[in-house]
């Protein structure tokens, strides 16, 4: 993207107030106790998944400073056990659209990004040095993969999105992870844990702010409480009913629709096996 059309994306996030931007957030008309807004918060806010993108590339230096903001993101005791693969290939990018369900739009973006918990690095640190390494072989060591993935993840994104690009990320890779890692070339101890398309948003198909449970269901103060759940829940799926009808989306809410994917295994796409994957791919998962 050239600086005009970089300025001209801020342009568009700071011609909205806070309050515009909170009610796109939640779906409904809301006002701001504090009118105060920055840069960061403003993009945070203005965040949509976009799946419509032109052929404009990413450029590699575009491509190692998202990089780089990934490696901003905190890790636990700073052991970094996340990689990313970044695939431009279109074949490639053919076959990992198949892997997560024929979505289109990981075959036309200009970039995808696979993000990996990775704890193969280590092991070969541990080797390299003599030393043992059965700490690797427990469950703590995947979360720490899967969390500093995440983490490392979303502060790409947040720069992706400052830059005037679009992303939207991939869950379905997990459906076949195994086929995700011999595609990559993983070694064990490695494991796609979601992709992440990138690209120039196409103008001619904009992507909607989705709008978000109300705070009454998410923050909690001191201690859980699920008192006032049940309504905060109704209100929303009156919001999300709107929303998809807006969409052209043949979806009835939020609540039906998302216990739908919880419903049983087959409701999982190839996930309900995800634990057998993992120690296929080397995670001893004790």
């Amino acid at each position: 993207m050239d600086f005009s059309a970089f300025v001209r994306t801020l342009q568009a996030i700071f011609m909205k107030s806070y309050d515009d931007l909170l009610t796109e957030r939640y779906g409904t008309a809301a006002k701001a106790a504090d009118a105060s807004l920055d840069a960061a918060v403003a993009g945070l806010l203005g965040h949509r998944s976009v799946r419509a993108f032109t052929q404009e590339p990413v450029g590699e230096d575009v491509l190692e400073q998202l990089v780089a903001a990934a490696q901003s993101a905190s890790s636990s005791s700073n052991l970094q056990t996340w990689s990313v693969v970044a695939v431009r290939d279109p074949a490639r990018r053919a076959r990992l659209a198949e892997y997560a369900g024929g979505q289109r739009h990981v075959a036309e973006a200009p970039l995808v990004l696979v993000w990996i918990a990775d704890i193969s690095r280590l092991g070969r640190m541990a080797r390299a040095l003599g030393e043992t390494c059965e700490g690797l072989d427990y469950l703590e060591s995947l979360l720490l993969g899967v969390i500093d993935a995440a983490l490392a993840a979303q502060n790409a994104a947040v720069a992706a999105e400052a830059r005037g690009l679009g992303i939207v990320y991939l869950g379905a890779l997990r459906n076949q992870p195994e086929k995700v890692a011999a595609e990559l070339g993983l070694p064990h101890g490695a494991f796609g844990v979601f992709g992440m398309c990138v690209g120039h948003p196409d103008p001619a198909r904009p992507a909607a702010v989705k709008p978000r449970l109300p705070q009454s269901v998410v923050l909690h103060r001191e201690q859980y409480s699920a008192r006032g759940e049940a309504e905060g829940v109704a209100a929303y799926d009156a919001i999300m009913t709107r929303f998809y009808t807006s969409q052209a989306m043949n979806v009835q809410g939020w609540s039906g629709h998302s216990v739908a994917r919880i419903r049983d295994a087959r409701s999982l796409n190839g996930r309900d096996r995800l634990s057998q994957s993992l120690k296929a791919l080397g995670f001893a998962i004790k």
